[in-house]
């Protein structure tokens, strides 16, 4: 049966490609029809989603994820807190039940010890870093401190003065727990979860974050929102947030912990009052998060370093309270059926969810040669194509003329930019078509849940070789 939403994630999942950088999802159960376990893991299968993160540590879904080698974290329910913080047996009886019991068939990689405890359960943060020690004690008794990460998720709403990134800090008050917490990271070599929604960022500046740097797309240099004390460029806020996260533990001296972004995503319909939380947007802000982690761009200040992150989430949550928006995060409904169908690129493979109604970028018919040199010129260079394959001796280097190379640079960098319709203009010489262009096709070839882009002549017979997130294939074109 065709896969109609293919979302990524194989070969991250790989032992060779361990310190990549991935995405995952979260799994909430607030459905009032929630698929059986055995169903959740059969469309996680499908869609070879490899990174998953649950609220709780259900033991049906674990015997579920069971010899799957999907990567599972699972967590300590808030409710859950006071009573293994208060007591190592209790955190040690919780180990043993929720992770001991199912390792290593069911592939677990961290625990979270709570969720936003600090933002939504103020009471239970004086017992919080107990908690976790308590749990890590566990793991060290079982020997799987190793092989199991410990931490907790925190709301990016306790970085106060997050921008310019550089001065952010973290809310004073919490330092108390804060220190101790970012001590237990840095010494046991785990990272700082962070949840981080743009949406809500942009909902509550009251205008003045600009909907396109909340979705990842491209800005031009003057609209670039830029630290004056570093000079650096942000060009979303994403990137904004998780840099005002490393300032702000190097402000307390902790320099070295990495950032997992636990919590990340974009609701696809909200109230009347919610006019951004649309399918378009949300579709837009997914597919370019994606692609700004597997693209390995990372941070201005962590440049080229990638930031794992899960997408938040895998259902829509028919029984969440709250607006509308909070129903509608997930990339599927009940049933499996998408929500929308991302649209996704990334260095040396297409990933595509759906493979019907594909659109291109390309010259249009009676362009001016010159003004399309100029916009090759423009795509090559400032626009980050890689260009390489059109120079002499190259896969794509014929036929030689502005046209054919016009169609590779502009198609390529439509796909690059999650093809936003504004990402196929280049001063007016370029347009969108269904039809795809002559010398370069991307292929749909399903390759282990992978969408890879063929060269410039795709019924040549040719072998192309490619790298994709860490290891090397061979197809054959037909």
């Amino acid at each position: 049966m065709a896969v109609h939403f293919l979302l990524l994630l194989l070969a991250l999942s790989l032992a060779a490609a361990d310190e990549e950088a991935f995405i995952g999802v979260n799994i909430g159960t607030d459905l009032s029809d929630m698929p059986h376990p055995t169903q959740v893991v059969a469309l996680l299968k499908a869609q070879q989603i490899r990174h998953v993160r649950l609220y709780d540590a259900d033991q049906a879904m674990l015997l579920a994820l069971a010899k799957t080698g999907i990567q599972v974290v699972v967590t300590v329910p808030n409710e859950e807190l006071l009573a293994i913080g208060q007591s190592n047996s209790s955190a040690a009886n919780w180990v043993f039940r929720n992770v001991v019991a199912h390792f290593p068939a069911t592939n677990i990689t961290a625990i979270c010890v709570g969720s936003d405890v600090l933002t939504t359960l103020p009471n239970a943060a004086k017992v919080l870093v107990n908690a976790i020690k308590y749990i890590h004690s566990a793991l060290v008794a079982s020997n799987l401190d190793r092989q199991v990460k410990v931490s907790t998720p925190l709301s990016s709403s306790i970085i106060l003065d997050s921008f310019p990134p550089s001065q952010a800090f973290f809310n004073r008050s919490l330092n108390p727990v804060l220190v101790p917490l970012l001590e237990f990271l840095q010494s046991t070599g785990s990272y700082l979860m962070l949840n981080i929604y743009p949406y809500y960022d942009y909902m509550q500046s009251n205008g003045v974050i600009p909907l396109d740097y909340a979705l990842f797309k491209p800005l031009p240099p003057n609209k670039e929102a830029v630290d004056s004390n570093t000079l650096l460029h942000y060009t979303n806020v994403f990137d904004a947030m998780v840099d005002a996260a490393y300032f702000a533990m190097g402000f307390l001296n902790y320099t070295n912990i990495p950032v997992v972004v636990t919590e990340s995503g974009w609701p696809s319909k909200g109230g009347s009052n919610e006019p951004d939380a649309t399918v378009d947007n949300a579709n837009t802000y997914n597919s370019n998060l994606i692609k700004h982690v597997f693209n390995k761009t990372g941070t201005p200040k962590h440049p080229g370093i990638g930031v794992s992150t899960y997408i938040y989430e895998l259902y829509n949550e028919d029984m969440k309270s709250g607006p509308l928006s909070e129903k509608n995060w997930g990339l599927f409904d009940a049933n499996g059926t998408p929500i929308y169908i991302l649209h996704l690129t990334g260095s040396g493979a297409v990933l595509a969810n759906d493979t019907s109604n594909q659109t291109f970028c390309i010259a249009k018919d009676g362009a001016d040669p010159k003004m399309l040199q100029a916009a090759l010129d423009w795509a090559c260079g400032p626009g980050k194509v890689e260009c390489s394959p059109l120079l002499q001796g190259q896969p794509c280097y014929e036929p030689d003329n502005v046209i054919a190379h016009a169609n590779y640079a502009f198609d390529t960098y439509y796909h690059k930019m999650g093809k936003t319709p504004d990402a196929c203009d280049f001063n007016g010489v370029a347009t969108i078509s269904t039809s795809d262009p002559s010398v370069f096709k991307y292929f749909g070839i399903h390759l282990r849940g992978i969408y890879v882009a063929s060269t410039c002549h795709p019924r040549g017979h040719q072998l192309t070789s490619f790298k994709s997130f860490g290891w090397k294939s061979q197809i054959a074109m037909i």
